[in-house]
């Protein structure tokens, strides 16, 4: 375990971004969370007030023998919507924007190589506008937010936003999924 990295990325909300991790293989552990902004320890309601400058995040623990951070952006891209600033969805705010927090320059050149193909290939048919910046801080969101769409599959939001991410995401990537 003492060989594992860390990503943190920003996808919209982190509810989605969070069930979709739990279940690639080589992922260790996910945490919902914080990142990027300039209050220390802000709140969900701080976060979601737009004056933290924060993104909802998740913070992904990964054995890179197993899976590469390629592969993690792989996923990333594929489960949501790089090519919306600020907006996921009905989820709007600079909260919810698309965003690669780098921990190293290898992290920095694998992102931005990956976008630079994904845009040379039209994939979305827009440009993508997903922020690559240096990863600075990140802060846990409450207990609550953790392992959300596992606790609570059959709320609203979850049933209709989250399980059809989630879904796509066992379908497209059947072959990188936990057996537990």
């Amino acid at each position: 375990m003492e060989n594992l990295e860390t990503a943190t990325l920003g996808g919209g909300c982190f509810w989605c971004t969070e069930a979709v991790f739990d279940d690639l293989i080589g992922v260790v552990d996910v945490v919902s969370g914080y990142s990027g902004g300039h209050k220390e320890n802000p709140t969900y309601q701080e976060v979601c007030s737009e004056t933290t400058g924060h993104a909802e995040v998740v913070q992904i623990k990964f054995d890179p023998s197993v899976t590469t951070f390629k592969e993690i952006l792989q996923v990333f891209f594929a489960t949501h919507d790089p090519t919306t600033l600020n907006r996921q969805g009905n989820d709007v705010g600079k909260s919810y924007r698309s965003a690669i927090f780098y921990h190293s320059d290898e992290q920095k050149r694998t992102a931005k190589n990956l976008i630079a193909e994904i845009e040379e290939d039209d994939v979305f048919g827009a440009p993508v506008v997903t922020e690559v910046t240096e990863f600075t801080n990140f802060y846990p969101a409450e207990d609550y937010h953790q392992e959300y769409y596992a606790k609570n599959p059959n709320q609203g939001y979850c049933a209709a936003v989250v399980g059809p991410k989630v879904a796509k995401f066992r379908k497209v990537f059947a072959d990188k999924l936990k057996t537990e």
